[in-house]
């Protein structure tokens, strides 16, 4: 089952996704200019193999809910991310809000 909800930050609307798998539930939250995701996103690849994407994202890991994703401190983020002044243990909703 994949759900989609509306998540109002500061006014601002992002959008939450949470996909239902055998043994495990992928959630992320994006913005139009990027996304925070749980731990199945693999950053290194981001930054290595699709570095010329300028993909600006977060890994927050530990998380079961899209809550939970909003409040952690990210584990790692893409060097696109860095340079909107994200870093690691930035929380999900400070990388967002600098995503709009």
């Amino acid at each position: 089952m994949v759900t989609v909800v509306p998540i109002t930050i500061e006014g601002h609307t992002v959008i939450g996704v949470e996909v239902l798998l055998p043994k495990t539930t992928l959630l992320a939250i994006t913005t139009d200019r990027g996304y925070i995701m749980c731990g199945a996103l693999d950053v290194g690849l981001l930054n290595a193999k699709l570095h010329d994407r300028g993909i600006i994202a977060g890994r927050a890991v530990g998380v079961r809910t899209l809550d939970q994703l909003l409040e952690a401190p990210l584990e790692s983020v893409t060097i696109e991310a860095e340079r909107l002044g994200i870093e690691a243990g930035t929380t999900g909703r400070e990388a967002l809000l600098k995503m709009l």
